[in-house]
């Protein structure tokens, strides 16, 4: 449960900053298989140093995964933590606890 508890913490402190939030929107808007760092970089009008800084924490945490395809490095959104992240937030809804507490979601 800990474990848990700290990387949901983790994850949220990442897309806690206004400039990650904003690239992982553009990036799960996108393409399933991927968005170019360059079309990133565009949307959010970053520097591109500052920009691997962003993409870097927000793949440390598991919300993002990096495929090299040559120069380019492409971005996608890993589906399954943002759902466990998500599902986190809504488990034991009205519950405090409780099993067999009827759901207000």
């Amino acid at each position: 449960m800990a474990r848990k508890l700290e990387r949901h913490a983790e994850q949220l402190s990442a897309l806690g900053h206004p400039a990650r939030l904003s690239i992982v929107r553009f990036i799960v808007q996108g393409d399933p298989h991927g968005t170019a760092a360059g079309e990133i970089q565009e949307h959010v009008d970053l520097p591109a140093s500052t920009l691997s800084h962003h993409l870097k924490r927000l793949a440390s945490c598991g919300l993002l995964e990096a495929r090299h395809e040559g120069t380019f490095i492409y971005y996608r959104a890993d589906y399954a933590a943002l759902q466990a992240l998500t599902a986190y937030l809504w488990e034991d809804c009205c519950k405090r606890g409780r099993a067999g507490s009827p759901k207000c979601c």
